[in-house]
C-alpha cells in the first residue's frame, strides 16, 4: 500500500520573481489558499498519510503553515470565528502528517527525491511536482487512480496528459509500447523523450509531474549520475527503471494548471475562483465585465 508522498519544494522559483524572493513560490495564494495546501490534499484524498518536503532553510513558511498557530487561534476563538478557527488549527486530517528533510546544494530533482531516502524507508511511494495543480473537476482522483494501479500490477506509474503537437517541444513526451491509454487507464512505456521536435515526438502525451514509484529507485538514484545541466535527473533513473521493470503512462481525467509559470499561475487563480463557494458568483461577474469592456 502507498502511503508516503515526496514533494520537493527546495527551488527558489525564478519564474516566479520578484514575488518568490521572499515568499516561497509553493506558498503563493490561489484566491485564499496556499497552492501547497491543494497539492498536499491532492495527496491526502489519494489515501496518503505521510508527507515529506524535500525542502530549504528558506522555505520554513512551508511546514509552518501545516503547524498549529496558538495565538491567532486565542485570537480568533476569542472572536468566536468558529469556521476559520478550525481551518487554522487543523491543517492537516487526523492520522496525516508532515515532515521535512534538507536538500543542500542543489543538484536536481532527481538529488532531491533521493534526500528523502531515509523517510520513505524501503516503502513505494508517489512524487508530486508542486508546480502543477491538478483539479479532477469531479471526475475522481487521477493519483489515486494510479496508486490503484501500483497496488494492482505492480509497474510504476507516470501521469501524463494530451498537449497540442506544436507544443510538444515544451514538455518531456512519454514513448509508449504501443497505443496510447484512454483517460483514466494506463498503457507501457518505452521511455520519456525531453522536449523533442514535432516530428521527432512519440506522441503528445507529456509527462505531468505525478509519479507512483517502487521503492527500488531509490537505490537508481544513488547510482545516477549527473546528466543535463550537470544535474541528477529523476528522468534518467526512471530510464534505467523501465529497461528493468514495467512502468506505465497513465493519461489523467483532470485538468492541469502549472503554477510555476505567471500564465499558468492566473490561470488557476481565475480556475479556482470561479469554483469557490464565497466568491465564484462574484468572480464570474468581473470575468464577464471584462469580457464586455
Amino acid at each position: 500500500m502507498v502511503r508516503k508522498a515526496v514533494i520537493p519544494v527546495a527551488g527558489f522559483g525564478t519564474r516566479m520573481l520578484p514575488a518568490s524572493k521572499s515568499i516561497p513560490k509553493e506558498m503563493l495564494p490561489i484566491v485564499d489558499r496556499p497552492a501547497i495546501d491543494y497539492v498536499v490534499e491532492e495527496a491526502v484524498n489519494a489515501g496518503i498519510t505521510e508527507i515529506i518536503l524535500v525542502s530549504h532553510a528558506s522555505k520554513t513558511a512551508i511546514e509552518n503553515f501545516f503547524d498549529g498557530h496558538p495565538e491567532l487561534e486565542a485570537q480568533l476563538e476569542a472572536k468566536g470565528k468558529t469556521d476559520l478557527l478550525e481551518t487554522v488549527s487543523k491543517p492537516l486530517p487526523e492520522g496525516v502528517q508532515v515532515i521535512s528533510v534538507r536538500q543542500g546544494p542543489p543538484l536536481g530533482l532527481g538529488h532531491a527525491v533521493w534526500q528523502a531516502r531515509n523517510a520513505v524507508a524501503g516503502e513505494p511511494f508517489v512524487v508530486i511536482l508542486p508546480d502543477v495543480l491538478v483539479d479532477d473537476d469531479g471526475r475522481g482522483n487521477d493519483l489515486a487512480n494510479m496508486i490503484r494501479r501500483f497496488d494492482d500490477g505492480g509497474a510504476a506509474q507516470i501521469m501524463v496528459e494530451k498537449v497540442p503537437d506544436e507544443l510538444v517541444h515544451k514538455y518531456g513526451i512519454a514513448d509508449l509500447d504501443g497505443a496510447p491509454p484512454a483517460a483514466g487507464d494506463s498503457a507501457p512505456m518505452r521511455g520519456v523523450v525531453e522536449k523533442p521536435a514535432r516530428e521527432d515526438a512519440p506522441s503528445n502525451l507529456s509527462v505531468v509531474g505525478r509519479y507512483v514509484l517502487p521503492p527500488g529507485v531509490m537505490d537508481l538514484l544513488a547510482n545516477t549520475p549527473p546528466g543535463a545541466g550537470d544535474e541528477i535527473q529523476l528522468t534518467d533513473a526512471l530510464a534505467t527503471l523501465i529497461q528493468q521493470a514495467p512502468v506505465e503512462a497513465y493519461a489523467m481525467l483532470g485538468r492541469t494548471f502549472d503554477c510555476g509559470s505567471k500564465e499558468g499561475y492566473l490561470e488557476a487563480i481565475l480556475h479556482y475562483a470561479l469554483k469557490h463557494p464565497e466568491i465564484g458568483g462574484a468572480a464570474r461577474d468581473l470575468i464577464a465585465q471584462a469580457n464586455r469592456g
